[in-house]
């Protein structure tokens, strides 16, 4: 599976995440969720590799989540589903995702994991070499 990012234009995280795979000449597909949003299906998929399910992905700091007021745990998951479809702006961004890992938000350290393999045993042989000296 191509390396997924899900993105919103004005997010900086976003960019941080677009510099960083551009560095690296990482392969992927960019999507903004604003002009293009998930659907139910696309959700479930990104819940489904999640940890935490909902509470890795919604924003409660976004400007929706506050209006909505809800009772978030009262809400089935095909509700929250319909209202991430309709508000996309609830999820938390980027998202980074292929068939085996998934990173929500920019974390410098954790991005490191859509590095391939050679590059990832290169840079830990120059650390061990350097650590050596």
């Amino acid at each position: 599976m191509t390396l997924m990012l899900y993105t919103f234009p004005s997010c900086t995280s976003c960019r941080k995440a677009r510099r960083w795979l551009a560095e690296y000449q990482i392969d992927y597909v960019e999507r903004n969720i604003l002009t293009q949003p998930l659907n139910a299906q696309e959700i479930k998929e990104i819940l489904m590799m999640t940890e935490n399910g909902t509470d890795d992905i919604i924003s409660r700091r976004s400007q929706i989540y506050q209006e909505l007021a809800l009772d978030w745990n009262e809400l089935t998951l095909e509700q929250l589903i319909k209202l991430i479809e309709r508000y996309p702006s609830l999820l938390r961004r980027p998202i980074l995702m292929d068939d085996k890992r998934l990173q929500i938000g920019f974390n410098e350290v954790e991005i490191r994991r859509f590095l391939p393999r050679h590059i990832r045993v290169l840079e830990l042989q120059r650390a061990t070499a350097a650590t050596e000296r």
